[in-house]
């Protein structure tokens, strides 16, 4: 879509050096009335143009979205501490993330990176 806000804005800078050249030669002896006409019917089209590039940037730009995701736990949940399973190092929450919809744990002390998977309760 940049490209065609770009393309817009050229188009729109040609149309007024031509329209304002017509309105320039509508006033002269040899000129023609008419000329007047074409002339602002150009500046009303390139301000069209100048719009549409305007429309076109924005939607380049789209808005950023943040996505927030929240788990709710049924019943009481109790907690067990987590360790690291290369050195057995205590984990805190923060070394816990959630990467393209796994559960990834990084050990700040060791620096070991694995997904941490559920066994089956039975």
């Amino acid at each position: 879509m940049k490209a065609a806000s770009t393309i817009s804005y050229i188009l729109a800078g040609l149309l007024v050096i031509f329209s304002f050249l017509f309105i320039l030669g509508s006033g002269g002896g040899t000129g023609n009335p008419s000329w007047l006409t074409y002339g602002i019917i150009g500046l009303v089209l390139s301000g069209g143009l100048i719009f549409a590039g305007f429309k076109f940037a924005a939607l380049a730009n789209p808005p950023k979205q943040e996505v927030i995701q929240k788990i709710d736990l049924s019943g009481n949940v109790r907690m067990d501490t987590i360790k690291c399973q290369s050195c057995g190092a205590p984990l805190a929450p923060e070394d816990v993330k959630l990467v393209n919809g796994a559960v990834m744990v990084t050990c700040h002390s060791c620096g070991t990176t694995y997904q941490v998977t559920e066994e089956p309760k039975w």
